[in-house]
């Protein structure tokens, strides 16, 4: 790392310590060369390769956006959404590699967003798995039936809630 004082081109790391989310590190530097100290952060870049070959970094308040729109109307909370978005980053950082593609990170979100709401996931699947007909919707909602997420049971929509208590009024 060049010394910000007195353009030497090497410096002693002192102190290194993680912060956002450890995503970042802050490293304090001393200078052998003029003895000033001076902070850096590193960051581990995650690039995005879009459909056209371009490149971007990964932005989570991309991620966030997209979600929001799938979620619109829906009883999610924007904490929710903000850890889904955390999720998703360190799913694709896990990974290993440097530049993902635009449609594993589309793929990376669905996962919790069933989670959260199978409705949005719904409505976002049919986007990312580029559903073409009412079979395609069908065929998923079959999936969705079949293979239960992890939602608690406790998050009964009121059209439902409303079915038992009727039903236990007529018994």
């Amino acid at each position: 790392m060049i010394c910000p004082f007195c353009r030497h081109d090497d410096s002693r790391v002192i102190d290194s310590r993680p912060v956002e989310d450890g995503t970042q590190i802050r490293r304090r530097r001393e200078c052998p060369q003029c003895s000033q100290r001076f902070s850096t952060q590193e960051v581990a870049l995650l690039n995005i390769i879009k459909r056209s070959g371009a490149t971007e970094p990964f932005s989570r308040e991309k991620v966030l956006v997209g979600v929001r729109k799938a979620c619109q109307g829906r009883p999610v909370n924007e904490d929710d959404l903000v850890l889904l978005a955390q999720r998703v980053e360190e799913t694709l950082r896990s990974t290993g590699q440097a530049e993902i593609e635009a449609h594993e990170v589309g793929m990376a979100i669905l996962a919790p967003l069933r989670e959260l709401d199978e409705v949005a996931y719904l409505r976002y699947a049919s986007v990312y798995r580029n559903f073409a007909s009412l079979e395609d919707f069908e065929g998923e909602i079959a999936l969705l039936r079949a293979l239960p997420s992890n939602v608690s049971s406790n998050s009964s929509t009121p059209s439902s809630a409303s079915k038992k208590t009727e039903s236990s009024v007529k018994n």
